[in-house]
């Protein structure tokens, strides 16, 4: 049997469990089944889960039998660890919704399908709503909360952390969030022998109120295991930038800006990344540490980590489409790019709407374009830029016998720009047809 503790450890994925020697011993032992809980907070899953996602995977791939469980219930209820204040109530209907999106996403990751795992180990998704949602206030309370003690639960990190804080502090609400996750334990393990739950190191709280539930219900062992929160060198959360979460719905973080978040990494956090969130192997991840530091310069390891990422969650056509979208920055030929990926690469351009009336031409020189666009602070300066060869439309140099007419517009409506080999601006004609 594949040691995947050893393996979780290798990659930075073991921070702590319940009781490391007797799990050792029951994973040697053969397959088990485990969970890990993905709460619908939003329409997509984003950057920070897929750590827990993968882990379920690697288990998966090492003959375990995975569950995923949506949080249609949890999610109702808002999850304190890790938070400094309470979190807004969802309605049902933004639940349903969210869990709609997150199920699709979470099929993506994981093999439903027995015929398709070599050890015949086919995941489950589950939602708590299905258990929790018929239950009575009544029935909570002698079933599940008759066994768990309050000083136990106002010991947990995340609750002393937020009864510190007078100003906010938390509601009974959020306060009774770990029963929920722990009575979801106890049912897996009664229903489908779970006998492991994963998470990340703010879950700890939450999951060994599950292992102590099922000991006092079922008097059966579980097992709990958390791997650290996903950050960078510097100490701050991974999967966000500038301009927000990097999300794994295409229609939130386009596959391009995906790409692009993971190639821009710094080379402190390359390696690490490598190891968390791929499955590239030791030999693999060898080589690209080698090669790191022979060439920073080079950035192979970052590529590489961006071209896994991208395919394990768009596949291979958007990782194409990524990789054409980042040639044209670099002068690449826009020979086949389609305006989806085109309007990628606008957004990370100076775009400006521009109407060919303002300039009084029915046909537009090349000046005038390169002066509007802001590639050049005059005429003089831009002739200048044009008559040695360092102005380019489309990625095609030009001269100064150029002019605008509606066949150069990509997509009947934008005009690409450059000067020198990095210097991009974006015209929007949209505002104004050219006059032919």
């Amino acid at each position: 049997m594949h040691d995947i503790l050893a393996e979780l450890e290798w990659r930075g994925l073991y921070a702590d469990s319940t009781d490391r020697e007797a799990l050792a011993q029951r994973l040697a032992a053969g397959p088990l089944t485990l969970y890990c809980g993905f709460d619908p907070t939003a329409d997509s899953l984003h950057v920070g889960n897929l750590v827990p996602l993968f882990a379920l995977r690697r288990f998966q791939l090492a003959g375990h039998h995975p569950i995923a469980l949506a949080g249609g219930a949890t999610g109702m209820v808002g999850d304190p660890s890790g938070k400094s204040d309470e979190r807004n109530l969802q309605t049902p209907e933004q639940v349903a919704h969210n869990i709609a999106a997150v199920r699709t996403q979470l099929s993506k990751f994981l093999e439903f399908d027995a015929a398709k795992t070599p050890a015949h180990n086919p995941a489950r998704l589950v939602n708590n709503g299905d258990w929790i949602g018929p239950m009575s206030f009544l029935e909570f309370l002698r079933d599940v909360g008759k066994y768990v003690t309050v000083n136990s639960m106002v010991a947990k990190d995340s609750v002393r952390s937020r009864m510190e804080d007078r100003a906010s502090g938390i509601s009974f609400t959020e306060f009774s969030y770990m029963l929920l996750q722990g009575y979801d334990f106890f049912h897996l393990r009664k229903e489908f022998n779970c006998e492991l739950q994963v998470g990340a190191t703010d879950q700890w709280g939450n999951i060994t109120v599950g292992t102590e539930l099922t000991r006092k219900k079922l008097g059966a062992t579980v097992w709990g295991l958390v791997f650290p929160l996903l950050t960078k060198a510097d100490g701050s959360k991974y999967g966000k930038t500038a301009t927000g979460t990097v999300w794994l719905d295409p229609k939130k973080t386009s596959p391009y800006r995906f790409y692009q978040f993971f190639v821009n990494v710094d080379d402190a956090d390359v390696i690490k990344l490598l190891k968390t969130l791929t499955f590239l192997s030791r030999e693999e991840i060898a080589a690209l540490e080698a090669e790191l530091t022979a060439n920073p310069g080079a950035r192979a390891a970052q590529k590489a980590l961006a071209r896994e990422m991208t395919t394990l969650v768009h596949g291979a056509d958007a990782l194409a489409a990524a990789l054409k979208a980042s040639e044209i920055l670099f002068g690449g030929s826009l020979d086949g790019v389609t305006e989806a990926i085109f309007n990628d690469v606008v957004g990370e351009v100076p775009t400006k709407a521009f109407n060919h009336a303002s300039v009084g031409e029915p046909r537009v020189p090349i000046v005038d374009l390169v002066v509007f666009s802001g590639l050049a602070p005059s005429k003089g300066q831009a002739r200048k830029d044009i008559e040695s060869g360092g102005i380019y439309v489309n990625n095609n140099r030009v001269d100064m016998t150029f002019t605008l007419t509606p066949e150069t517009l990509l997509f009947d409506r934008y005009l690409l720009l450059r000067k020198g080999k990095r210097n991009y601006a974006v015209l929007d004609c949209s505002f104004g047809k050219v006059v032919s």
